[in-house]
């Protein structure tokens, strides 16, 4: 402790003796002087300031949760003792106009203004609490004597007036700053240096006035840092009246203590009693609607060094053993069982913590609860606070006549000044809050996908193209049973990529994508929909598109797959076989030379498996794979944008179906699926898109999964679209069937978890997730798709991300006419072509009228979109 501190302390403890007060309640307010990167330093003490990460334990299995626990209160004990430490939890509101910022960086094609006012107006809509975890530690004590060899005035860059913060000091500061920051990265927190303009916005807000943003300085100081803090605040019994710059009411906030806990906290479960305030809910006193609270939390703590805190316990074992032979003699021979009690409570926490590494600290919990509307709104907060607690056997209070020692010690740079309304027990119970668990998923930049619906709200934010950036697995899997919204989640992660800029192409297996193509347009997007069929021979042919070794075995299974089992069972395979070995030596190779071959051939069965390929190759689904192919332009383009190809008539076989009970129709379908994913991955893997982000999105995988065929074809595209730097999308109803293909599995860096009803697709949805198969996880998978009330809930999921964190969320549109562009509802698109046909053009239609699939001219609203 500095000279100065010293003797404000023994001058302040004076008039505190008189008054019953310690000391520290009527020290003067510590003077900031600067704030840097991680460092806020005042008149008498540099304070280290670190973020906190936070990690995903809202669907952590039970033994990981413990042992993430244990790693918290360990690193309490090995990182912290001896340091003075401040943890503070804070709630900010997620700006849309920050986000409107973000998105011009990260969207570069499209409308990329009107698209970044869509979402920064959707989110200022929604009004989400994003929390905040800071962390700070006390590294010195300055010695303000120095301070008189300092004259007043800019002393260095980095220094001024009478602060005697020079650049030196400030290196100095700033290396233990760094060296405490390595210490604790590796802890369960992943904590990192604290950038200036953070710390300078925690310090600011707590006036509750308008502020200009911090300066983009290495230090904020003089001018800069006094217009940060001005304040004022009033002092009442219960609460704290926070004034305006025109001495008006800006807020009122009252700081509750928590001089209470249970002998022993109950985790995982509601008693972690840190993770618990995003919790919170109150009913708003006028409006009646129930609203979060998002109380935030102040704790002072200390962790004691080893020898220090067996001294103390030494100190109060003695001092029982004292009483207790001091009341045997004065009472003859009889003494208290309390005293009994504490003296054996003392011994063995000695023993504890000699031969079980028990480690105490001493913490000073208060939470902080808030109101910009009135009074009234401030105690139906703090009234929801304290009940909450309050079913959780913690006991929380308004420190009634304490709330302006309160709310100063909650303040960043200040001190502990309310000494009483602590407690002294060991690591494990401050580690017991779970202060950094809740939800966490997703990446850590790029563009927002949807909501995380946890117990920490906030966004979550999808890039399926950004696996191949990175050098990872490519593949994002949307895997649920129909009608839960797991096709519109993948068009809006399509969506998403074709405003990166990138060629992002979609199969339309099932019919019922067409609003990919109305959602691109709606957003300013090159959007294209091309149809497959008797106009495009050959545009399947998997000889044009695989390698010439692999290609031959996949025609071989294509046409097979094609032909009736009769056939199969005649030994056709082998004539199959012969014609495509024959033909993949020609420079040409192509499968309407396979068609040639076996019409030419000599054996029965050669020639009627020839003539029957050659009738389908003049038909709409059979064309694209067996037809021969015209001069001209491919009609898909290496360009940038949106792509949907689609095949009329295309009917695919349930899954699971064995080929003998397919129809020719199912065959032929499944065949040309085959054949137009190979097509899509070909045309992706082209020279002119090198440099584009590439997408495949690939809907309905089932079909092809639930057959071993089909499994070992989709293993194979999995394996290509990672080599060939192209991320892949797959839709499936069927998770089981993915169990056991490496090759899909292996790609695989992100799974949305969408409802399942089965407990066999249960448990290998479980598999996927990487969670536990037992019956809370089947539970969960089959409960995500519903709201409260048991309704169906489109668009939420079971997200797993890259770093296998699992939490639950909403995907989200910015826009309802958006979402209605997209949906798959047959009744949606129904009520849009009446719509469409009702206000069709007119002949005298004046020219030059704006159209209506614009940003600004949004499509007509209907009924609510799935």
């Amino acid at each position: 402790m500095s000279t100065t501190t010293k003797a404000a302390k023994k001058s302040a403890s004076k008039f505190g003796r008189l008054l019953g007060l310690g000391a520290e309640r009527l020290m003067k307010e510590p003077q900031l002087v600067a704030i840097a990167d991680g460092l806020v330093v005042t008149d008498v003490a540099a304070e280290a300031w670190f973020t906190l990460s936070s990690s995903n334990t809202d669907l952590m299995p039970e033994d990981r949760q413990d042992m993430e626990q244990d790693a918290a209160a360990l690193a309490l004990a090995k990182v912290l003792p001896g340091y003075d430490c401040h943890l503070k939890v804070i709630w900010a509101r997620l700006d849309g106009e920050d986000y409107r910022e973000e998105a011009r960086q990260i969207f570069s094609a499209g409308d990329v203004e009107a698209v970044a006012a869509m979402w920064a107006q959707r989110l200022d809509t929604l009004d989400l609490p994003q929390r905040h975890i800071l962390l700070g530690i006390r590294l010195v004590e300055r010695d303000s004597a120095a301070n008189a060899t300092v004259k007043n005035g800019v002393a260095g860059a980095l220094g001024i007036g009478h602060t005697g913060l020079d650049e030196t000091e400030l290196a100095h500061l700033d290396g233990l700053a760094r060296r405490m920051e390595r210490r604790l990265e590796a802890t369960p927190w992943r904590a990192r240096i604290a950038p200036a303009e953070l710390i300078a916005w925690a310090v600011s807000r707590e006036s509750f006035r308008p502020q200009p943003a911090p300066p983009h300085l290495p230090t904020i100081q003089g001018a800069s840092l006094v217009r940060l803090t001005q304040s004022k605040a009033i002092p009442h019994s219960d609460h704290v009246r926070m004034m305006d710059a025109r001495g008006e009411t800006a807020a009122w906030v009252s700081v509750l203590a928590m001089p209470a806990f249970p002998e022993e906290l109950i985790t995982p479960g509601e008693q972690e009693w840190l993770r618990c305030l995003s919790e919170i809910s109150y009913t708003h006193p006028v409006t009646g609607d129930d609203a979060l609270v998002c109380p935030e939390a102040s704790v002072r703590f200390s962790v004691w060094q080893k020898g220090a805190a067996i001294k103390s316990v030494d100190k109060q074992r003695q001092s029982a053993k004292e009483q207790r032979r001091s009341a045997a003699e004065g009472s003859a021979g009889e003494t208290f069982a309390e005293t009994e009690e504490t003296e054996a409570v003392m011994e063995d926490l000695r023993r504890q913590m000699s031969r079980d590494g028990m480690t105490l600290l001493e913490d000073h919990p208060r939470i902080i609860v808030s109101s910009t509307e009135s009074l009234e709104d401030l105690r139906a907060r703090t009234d929801a606070v304290t009940s909450h607690y309050a079913g959780l056997s913690i006991d929380v209070t308004v420190a009634s006549e304490e709330q302006r020692e309160l709310w100063l010690e909650a303040q960043i740079g200040d001190m502990l000044r309310v000494l009483d309304l602590g407690h002294i027990r060991t690591t494990d119970a401050l580690a017991a809050s779970m202060f950094w668990g809740g939800s966490e998923a997703g990446d850590d930049e790029g563009p927002i996908a949807g909501l995380l619906t946890g117990t920490t709200p906030g966004v979550c934010r999808i890039d399926i193209t950004a696996g191949s950036a990175r050098g990872d697995a490519t593949t994002t899997a949307f895997v649920g049973r129909s009608g839960r919204g797991k096709t519109t989640s993948m068009m809006l992660a399509t969506l998403i990529a074709g405003l990166k800029g990138a060629f992002s192409l979609m199969l339309g297996f099932k019919g019922d994508e067409g609003g990919l193509v109305k959602a691109g347009e709606y957003l300013g997007l090159d959007s294209h929909h091309v149809t497959c069929g008797v106009d495009t021979p050959a545009v399947a042919d998997v000889f044009r598109l695989l390698p010439k070794g692999d290609a031959a075995l996949q025609v071989v299974s294509q046409l097979l797959i094609i032909l009736p089992e009769r056939m199969r069972d005649a030994g056709v395979e082998t004539h199959l076989l012969r014609a495509c070995n024959a033909v993949a030596q020609h420079e040409d190779a192509a499968t309407w030379r396979v068609v040639e071959y076996l019409l030419a051939s000599s054996d029965p069965l050669a020639r009627e498996a020839g003539e029957a390929l050659s009738e389908l190759s003049q038909t709409q689904l059979g064309a694209p794979l067996l037809g021969n192919p015209h001069d001209g332009a491919s009609p898909l383009r290496p360009e940038p944008g949106l792509w949907l190809v689609q095949v009329p008539g295309l009917t695919m076989p349930q899954a699971g179906t064995r080929p003998g009970e397919m129809t020719m129709t199912e065959r032929v379908s499944l065949a040309l699926m085959r054949g137009l994913i190979a097509y899509a991955l070909n045309t992706s893997a082209r020279a002119d898109l090198r440099n584009l982000p590439k997408v495949v999105a690939i809907p309905e995988v089932h079909v092809l999964t639930g057959t071993d065929d089909g499994r070992r074809f989709i293993d194979y595209i999995a394996r290509t679209g990672r080599a060939l730097d192209t991320s892949l999308a797959i839709d499936t109803q069927d998770p089981k069937s993915l169990l056991g293909m490496d090759g899909v599995l292996e790609a695989i860096t992100t799974v949305c978890a969408f409802e399942q009803s089965t407990r066999s697709q249960q448990d290998a949805m479980a598999e996927l997730l990487r969670l536990p198969v037992s019956d809370s996880t089947r539970a969960l998978i089959h409960g995500v798709g519903k709201d409260a009330h048991g309704d169906i809930r489109h668009g939420h999921c079971i997200v797993r991300d890259r770093r296998d964190r699992v939490a639950t969320m909403q995907w989200d549109a910015p826009s309802y006419e958006l979402l209605r562009a997209l949906s798959t509802n047959p009744k949606d698109q129904a009520e849009d072509r009446e719509a469409a046909l009702q206000d069709a053009v007119p002949l005298d239609k004046t020219p030059g009228a704006e159209s209506a699939d614009s940003v600004h001219n949004p499509p007509q609203e209907g009924s609510e979109a799935a």
